[in-house]
């Protein structure tokens, strides 16, 4: 399947001029992982973003109760101006073109002090229970995450794996934790889904439409160990510290999440360029195999560290992507 080209949905200037932005120019503004493509609208001096969540591969619901939930919290989510769900449009607030990636990588110096306004945003969303409504991240989750690992990364690396071990493996490990449902997990909290607000450390929230109830650790590793930037080891435990001083921190859950998440992550990057036909993001692979290698060190992780031991050899890790480019 071949990535979608960024022209917008015919439905949208109906939607838009129900929504009182006739005749306003669409212009592409971006696509990820998924089946979603953003467009900026701009009208007589005004602009917002339109969401395009085609159904059936995408439903906004999701995206609009946590925006909603998050709003009523106090947290810098993007406000609902219109939507219509069975078409899946949503015309939603426009948070600019600060994003929290390109903000350090044009004044480095901002870096520490940025990633500190991201840590605390996630200490001040630890102090509120779940949103109401969201599935739990249990086992039958990890385990429908992790799998992407075998079904996708290993066939396209011609690899004979156990697949029934590697079940057991992450059973074994993550039995301690699954099924921590103590806040609402956004689970693609990065670089590249935060935005800098007013020409400050003001976070602004994107990409949450796949909320669960769960572990406060896994946001920290998508923050921490990002797999479309380089965070240096030295930076990930300065933020571990201080988010350490301010609540607790559970050493094996985070190595436990930062290996579930990675595995996955390696998985579903070669999904996008075996399915999806977006082999831009095969160039994160050795990034997110030296992290999941730095996590299955942990004492924690070790069911997960034998099977891999056992089962993918390290010409088929990250040096099997070093050649391709970042």
């Amino acid at each position: 399947m071949a990535a979608a080209p960024m022209i917008p949905p015919a439905t949208a200037p109906d939607f838009l001029a129900r929504c009182g932005w006739a005749g306003c120019e669409i212009l592409p503004l971006a696509g990820d992982a998924s089946f979603r493509r953003y467009f900026r609208v701009v009208d007589k001096g005004r602009s917002a973003v339109l969401m395009d969540a085609p159904p059936p591969h995408e439903d906004p619901r999701p995206f609009i109760a946590v925006a909603r939930h998050l709003h009523g919290l106090g947290f810098a989510a993007p406000g609902i101006i219109a939507n219509d769900d069975a078409q899946g449009l949503v015309l939603i607030e426009d948070f600019g073109d600060a994003r929290m990636a390109e903000a350090i990588a044009g004044t480095p110096a901002r870096e520490t002090a940025i990633y500190e306004a991201a840590v605390d945003l996630l200490l001040a969303l630890a102090k509120f229970p779940p949103a109401a409504g969201l599935r739990p991240y249990d086992m039958t989750e990890y385990q429908r995450e992790a799998a992407l690992f075998t079904e996708w990364y290993a066939p396209a690396l011609s690899l004979d794996v156990d697949a029934d071990g590697y079940r057991e493996a992450w059973a074994e490990a993550l039995e301690p934790i699954a099924g921590h449902q103590t806040v609402t997990v956004l689970r693609d909290y990065h670089a590249e889904n935060i935005m800098l607000l007013d020409d400050s450390e003001r976070l602004g929230l994107l990409d949450f439409q796949d909320a669960l109830a769960g572990h406060p650790a896994y946001d920290l590793v998508s923050l921490l160990q990002d797999a479309r930037r380089d965070v240096a080891p030295d930076l990930e435990t300065t933020m571990i510290d201080r988010y350490r001083a301010s609540a607790s921190f559970d050493d094996a859950a985070y190595a436990l999440l930062g290996a579930q998440r990675n595995a996955k992550i390696l998985g579903i990057f070669t999904r996008l360029w075996k399915r999806d036909g977006k082999p831009r993001y095969l160039g994160y692979q050795p990034r997110v195999w030296a992290y999941l290698e730095r996590d299955l060190a942990h004492p924690a992780c070790a069911p997960v560290a034998e099977w891999f031991a056992r089962n993918v050899p390290t010409a088929k890790r990250g040096a099997a992507w070093e050649r391709l480019p970042a």
